[in-house]
């Protein structure tokens, strides 16, 4: 079962703004005028829901609207992303949405090829997941043997070394590091030479849908198994890493460790 954050905050904001409210009008007034100069103190669930009502709607709104913080619990989009790698994603880029409901309110941004974007699974809207987008609506898009057809043109990939590290990402050690542009965006993807590919995909991306790949093409569940990402389920655009905190280091297993590098870091 997982945790709906998002209705809990709705929660809290609205029982404490109710709470708040309805002593204001009803009963904060008979405290004050109360005969014989009794001492009436403020109850104390008064005192939490009015101190508490900013804090709450504050989150609620940036959380919502603005900017939500998302941790990488996988290793699908390296080398872009790393596990443990916490992210910050853009609210309102492809419409302000309503929280809980996640209908759109306003707004007519959509995501772009080569955006890298937070989802809803549509096999299952309470899970989270990222991937790059690498076909929009209109696109005629092919994959086979590894390699990415647009609209009949072949994407182009550099390679650009073999993949090392003693840290997160240990385990794609070997694969080939190879840059991909797609759109306006250039950026890393990996592809292990000694995994076969048995996935071939030849479709006409309707309107209002998405396809999506992991970065880490020959790890990563994505549009190639459970279809496109329809634009109801899309969260936003994650641009930026604020924090890396893992446990996935050779050199000392079961430590945990910042890479301080990774700070910082826009995401393209």
């Amino acid at each position: 079962m997982t945790f709906d954050f998002a209705a809990l905050l709705v929660l809290l904001t609205v029982a404490s703004g109710i709470i708040w409210g309805l002593d204001s009008l009803f009963f904060a007034r008979g405290r004050k005028a109360s005969a014989a100069g009794e001492a009436h103190p403020e109850p104390l669930i008064v005192d939490y829901a009015r101190s508490l009502f900013p804090v709450f709607l504050i989150v609620l709104v940036l959380r919502s609207f603005i900017i939500e913080p998302f941790r990488i619990p996988s290793a699908s989009m390296m080398p872009t992303l790393l596990r443990g790698d916490f992210i910050l994603v853009n609210k309102y880029d492809y419409g302000v949405r309503l929280p809980v409901l996640n209908a759109k309110v306003f707004g007519n941004g959509k995501p772009r090829r080569g955006d890298v974007v937070v989802f809803r699974y549509p096999e299952d809207p309470t899970i989270p997941f990222i991937k790059r987008v690498v076909g929009v609506p209109g696109d005629h898009l092919q994959y086979k043997d590894k390699s990415l057809t647009i609209n009949g043109v072949e994407v182009d990939l550099e390679l650009k070394g073999i993949y090392r590290s003693n840290g997160v990402g240990k385990r794609e050690n070997g694969s080939y590091r190879l840059a991909e542009k797609l759109g306006e965006r250039d950026h890393d993807i990996l592809i292990n030479p000694l995994q076969p590919s048995s996935v071939v995909v030849d479709r006409k991306i309707p309107e209002g849908h998405y396809f999506v790949l992991g970065d880490n093409r020959d790890n990563s569940r994505d549009s190639r198994y459970w279809g496109l990402v329809p634009d109801e389920n899309l969260v936003g655009r994650a641009f930026y890493i604020w924090m890396n905190w893992s446990n996935d280091s050779i050199l000392d297993p079961g430590s945990w460790d910042v890479d301080w590098d990774r700070i910082g870091s826009d995401i393209n």
